[in-house]
């Protein structure tokens, strides 16, 4: 692998860390399946891109498009709390209509960004090269992100909403308002990735309609060899591990695709997520049978 293509790798593994954070306060934090993420990545990179082309600040572009992608996860939870539409499906419903929504959105199924500014713009004449700049100022941004989520995770507010997820009908027993918690908690996941979103429509040069899917395989698979790896209660470690299983997850993808004698093409991504995310998943059980089973031959 190349060294531009490793800084490519980590650059797009750690807009994608801010994507698995997000997947883990759904499924992990609040136990709910939020496929809505396939969706609102593509809206943050679209509100985002139509908003600069536009001459809008690309700052303020960008909180437009974690704004934007906030209210599509406020919406599945409107459907689903509201009229006790299955969260699956209530998830998948607000993922289709945003597909038009982002082609409206943008007025056509792509936009470019090469000669706009950007996020990185009034950081280009520091000298550094290109490359090491996109993968320094995402890396910032998704470990700063990552330190902010574990925080809120800590306070009050972030225990309350963890309890809603461990168990509603205690956490309203404790008076704990646990609709409010599942409208907060799916805000701040599509925020999240909305807001990755719009990292990599600038850091890439363009935002395109079908540029969502299969965020939430992805999101997940970052999700799970983080826990594969990191098994500890710290939120600050489970937040950090979600970052350091996108890189390690982008980096085996990369690894694959470039090793000829293994006979992968770019056409096999799909192949290669799903085998990542089974040996992730199987390998734990594996290990812990393997150690029950040396435990037994001690005793023995």
């Amino acid at each position: 692998m190349s060294l531009f293509a490793f800084l490519g790798t980590l650059e797009i593994g750690f807009i994608f860390g801010l994507v698995a954070i997000g997947v883990y306060i759904t499924f992990r934090i609040l136990d709910f399946p939020d496929l809505t993420v396939d969706g609102s990545f593509t809206l943050g990179a679209a509100v985002t891109a139509t908003l600069i082309v536009g001459g809008v600040n690309p700052y303020l572009a960008t909180l437009a498009g974690t704004i934007s992608a906030a209210c599509a996860g406020l919406v599945t939870a409107w459907l689903n709390l509201r009229f006790n539409i299955l969260h699956l499906l209530s998830s998948i419903l607000t993922m289709t209509a945003l597909y038009t929504i982002n082609l409206r959105v943008m007025g056509k199924p792509n936009m470019a960004l090469i000669m706009e500014p950007t996020v990185l713009t009034p950081f280009q004449g520091l000298g550094l090269s290109n490359m090491y700049l996109k993968v320094g100022f995402v890396a910032i941004c998704a470990l700063l992100g990552g330190l902010l989520v574990a925080w809120f995770l800590k306070t009050q507010y972030g225990l309350a909403m963890r309890a809603v997820g461990a168990n509603k009908r205690m956490a309203q027993a404790n008076g704990i308002v646990v609709n409010e918690k599942v409208y907060v908690g799916l805000a701040l996941s599509n925020a999240l990735v909305g807001f990755a979103g719009a990292l990599f429509a600038q850091t890439n040069g363009f935002a395109d309609s079908t540029m969502g899917i299969g965020t939430i395989v992805v999101g997940l698979a970052a999700v799970i060899i983080g826990e594969s790896l990191f098994a500890s209660r710290s939120m600050l470690v489970i937040v950090l591990s979600c970052i350091t299983g996108s890189l390690l997850y982008r980096i085996a993808v990369s690894m694959a695709l470039n090793a000829d004698f293994l006979g992968f093409h770019a056409s096999d991504l799909n192949l290669i997520t799903a085998l990542l995310v089974a040996l992730a998943l199987v390998f734990p059980k594996l290990h812990n049978e393997w150690k029950a089973k040396r435990a037994q031959g001690d005793n023995l």
